[in-house]
């Protein structure tokens, strides 16, 4: 299956998320509104079933985004990505990048109309950043609950992560690589490398793992750390380069500092490697 994402439409997707003012950190309980009203708008065009999943955290309500291709199939892939940010901060990176992935893989599926022996949720989480990470408040939290309480079966779940920054382009020089890495923990290892494998085969981006031990400090530093928990298989896939991102969690996290055209190649491979489990 040929996948060829749409850089026209992975750019509209962030500018528009890192236009929302203020930005959509956890107090401003408007923006993540407006935030998850256009995710599901969007997922509403490809056809998707679409739908909001809420809870409370400190007194307010937040809301997951979930869209679901072929529904009906008892087996399930997760693909998740956050949209809320780091306190004062437009996120273009982290993690606006993720969620026009994330998007975006949600139309490409849609217009393929294939249909592996799996379903795929696509889910835009909240709460992923301080003060609720490592907490039950944490989206990602609430939905692999979800999940496991309904007893569905799930091959494994993928955090999408920051896709969108690879360098500056001005400094980059010959031997410049842009990667994505594939980051897990040995629990799960044969989920990993069996992805790390289908990612590779797209040819798109280098592709790079770590299986960190179970329990070694930081090794789930994002929304996958909540489907271990449940015994679901999950990694995060993080864009980067040798150049690490000086930007992160910094009002400099901005829409131009993105490279659009490798963030599609990635979301090429991920959709390849989705594709194909």
């Amino acid at each position: 299956m040929k996948f060829q994402p749409d850089q026209k439409r992975l750019y509209k997707d962030v500018e528009f998320l890192t236009s929302i003012a203020p930005f959509r950190n956890y107090k401003n309980i408007e923006s993540l509104r407006k935030a998850a009203a256009y995710i599901k708008n969007e997922f509403e065009k490809t056809g998707l079933q679409t739908e909001i999943q809420t809870w409370e955290a400190a007194g307010n309500i937040y809301e997951n985004v979930i869209a679901s291709y072929l529904p009906d199939q008892k087996l399930r892939f997760v693909v998740g990505a956050h949209y809320d940010v780091y306190k004062d901060q437009p996120g273009a990176d982290d993690n606006a990048s993720g969620v026009a992935g994330l998007i975006e893989l949600a139309r490409l599926f849609s217009e393929s109309g294939i249909a592996p022996e799996y379903g795929i949720d696509f889910v835009s989480y909240c709460l992923e950043e301080p003060p609720f990470f490592r907490k039950k408040e944490m989206g990602s939290y609430v939905h692999s609950e979800s999940v496991y309480r309904a007893g569905k079966e799930v091959i494994g779940m993928i955090s999408i992560e920051m896709i969108g920054y690879y360098g500056e382009k001005q400094n980059r020089s010959a031997d410049h690589e842009n990667f994505l890495v594939v980051s897990g923990i040995k629990k799960f290892e044969a989920f990993n490398s069996k992805l790390t494998a289908l990612l590779r085969e797209a040819d798109e981006i280098i592709i790079r793992k770590v299986s960190y031990a179970d329990d070694a400090k930081n090794n789930g530093p994002s929304d996958h750390r909540n489907y271990w928990k449940f015994d679901y298989p999950g990694v995060m896939l993080l864009g980067t380069s040798k150049e690490k991102n000086p930007n992160y969690h910094n009002n400099s996290d901005t829409i131009e500092t993105l490279d659009f055209e490798v963030m599609s190649k990635a979301v090429k491979a991920i959709a390849n490697a989705v594709f194909n489990f």
